[in-house]
Formats: structure tokens, C-alpha cells, sequence
């Protein structure tokens, strides 16, 4: 969830292949879903980051300064941090300013000598799918999206040996999508039920102008042909399994026949 729940963390998404863990964005609260799981902060091998919206990095901070507290005889190599050239990266480079105290203070105390190792690697968000990072078997590619008014803005495709995930992250329904997430095993894609904001009396109605609408989300995923499709960054929160309901209805409507999952946190696909 974008907004706090006391039971969505915000927008984030693991996958693990070969040996690799990449975890997509780090909404508040990643640290602890990511223990849940029984993945350390010191497991991951790479963050990808979509776009610099504060609810989709609010809580790299806390992994980045656990894994370095967690780690405690430094073995764990930098952590690359991957984002689109611009605000995002921006943000990254200065993240930890804030901690400058507390980092200076636990590095004399535990007489270690080292702050977080982390390495922000920016990349060129252009016309088409890059490759951003890779390891083994595992390939990320990412590629725009359409969030305007917030630029640059990505989507990830993570190709692996069990098979293909896309990402979408922030964006509305459209044509880059569909790159994106061509010959997809798995989309997860974030998704707004436009009728009910519409609905609403407050001030909400701006979202509309740059997420994806449940329908059309079907629409275009049938299109795709895709096998499975997960709906997460949730708005409004399905909270009663009406609701829930209400974000498959809508997307069926678009003509989608596919499996839908309306996720949970640690809701989890194997491909394998």
C-alpha cells in the first residue's frame, strides 16, 4: 500500500532465482516483511528502485543501515542500488545524511571503521528495455513507464531460469507496458479502482492522472497473454473480501482469463 496500513507494508517485491535475491523498491516497513521471509538485509545482492516517490523508498534507509549494522564483520560485498538518472538518484546519494551522528558514533564505538556499503548505479531511462544488472542466470532489464508528472520513471523485467517476472511500478496503462512485459510468466502491476476514486468527495482525484486502471490493466494483460497476474500497490485498500473481489470483477471486466491474485504482503509465485 501506498498510504499506512497496520497491515500493508508499502511497495516493494522480491524475487529470488539461482541463488540471487533482487528486491524492487523498499517501501516502509521492507525490512521487517523481508524477515518474515527469513531474508536477511545482508542476503540481497541488489535494489532496484522505480522511481523516487517517497512511499516507494521510505524504507531503504533502515535496509541499507541494517545490513551494515547486521553484518557485523563486514563481509557482505557494497550493495548495488539501482535507479533512473535523476531525482532518484539525487535521493540516494544523500539518504543516509540524516544518520550522520549515528553512523559516526556506532562506527567508533564497535571500533569498525566503515559506514553502509552501498553503491548507487544510475541508469539512462530511454525508448526501450536496457540491461541494468546481472548475475549468473538472472537479467534485469528495465524500460520506461508513464508516471507524469514524475520523470524519469521504470519498470523492471527480471528474466531468470525458472522464468520471466515483470514489474511495473508507478505508471499508467500503456504502450511501454506492454514492452515491458512481453512473453511475461508473472506481471505484477500496481492497480487503482478508478470508478470508486472517482466517487470520492476529497481532494484523491489527482491519482488518476498517472496509475493504472483496473480494467484496463485487464485489457492489456490479455493482450499479453499473460499467465498470471498479481495486482499490488492497492488503492483503495481491499479490506473485506467484497473488495477484493472488486479489483478482480474490474479486471475481468477488461477481459482478462488469466489467474488474478489481489496481493497480500508475503503473498508469494513460484515459477519453479
Amino acid at each position: 500500500m501506498p498510504v499506512p496500513s497496520p497491515d500493508r507494508a508499502g511497495p516493494g517485491v522480491l524475487v529470488q532465482s539461482d541463488g540471487v535475491a533482487l528486491q524492487f523498491d523498499a517501501g516502509r516497513a521492507t525490512a521487517m516483511r523481508l524477515a518474515a521471509l527469513g531474508v536477511s538485509p545482508v542476503d540481497l545482492d541488489v535494489v532496484c528502485v522505480t522511481h523516487h516517490h517517497s512511499d516507494h523508498v521510505s524504507g531503504l534507509d533502515d535496509l541499507v543501515m541494517s545490513r551494515w549494522i547486521m553484518d557485523r564483520l563486514d563481509e557482505a560485498p557494497t550493495l548495488p542500488i539501482l535507479a533512473p538518472e535523476g531525482p532518484a538518484t539525487d535521493f540516494l546519494e544523500r539518504m543516509l545524511d540524516p544518520w550522520e551522528h549515528d553512523l559516526e558514533l556506532r562506527s567508533e564505538h564497535t571500533e569498525r571503521g566503515t559506514h553502509p556499503g552501498y553503491e548507487v548505479r544510475p541508469f539512462q531511462v530511454g525508448g526501450g528495455l536496457i540491461e541494468v544488472w546481472s548475475q549468473g542466470k538472472v537479467r534485469v532489464m528495465a524500460g520506461p513507464v508513464r508516471h507524469e508528472p514524475v520523470t524519469p520513471a521504470a519498470g523492471y523485467r527480471i528474466e531468470t531460469p525458472e522464468g520471466v517476472v515483470a514489474i511495473s511500478g508507478d505508471t499508467l496503462v500503456c504502450p511501454e507496458m506492454a514492452v515491458l512485459a512481453e512473453g511475461a510468466d508473472v506481471l505484477v502491476y500496481e492497480a487503482m479502482r478508478f470508478d470508486l476514486i472517482r466517487a470520492r468527495p476529497d481532494h484523491l482525484h489527482f491519482v488518476l492522472d498517472y496509475h493504472a486502471d483496473t480494467s484496463l490493466i485487464g485489457a492489456q494483460a490479455q493482450e499479453l497473454r499473460t499467465p498470471t497476474l498479481i495486482l499490488t500497490h492497492l488503492i483503495p485498500e481491499p479490506v473485506t473480501a467484497e473488495d477484493r473481489q472488486g479489483f478482480v470483477d474490474d479486471v475481468r471486466r477488461g477481459g482478462y482469463t488469466g489467474q488474478v491474485i489481489v496481493a497480500d504482503d508475503l503473498t508469494s509465485v513460484n515459477l519453479g
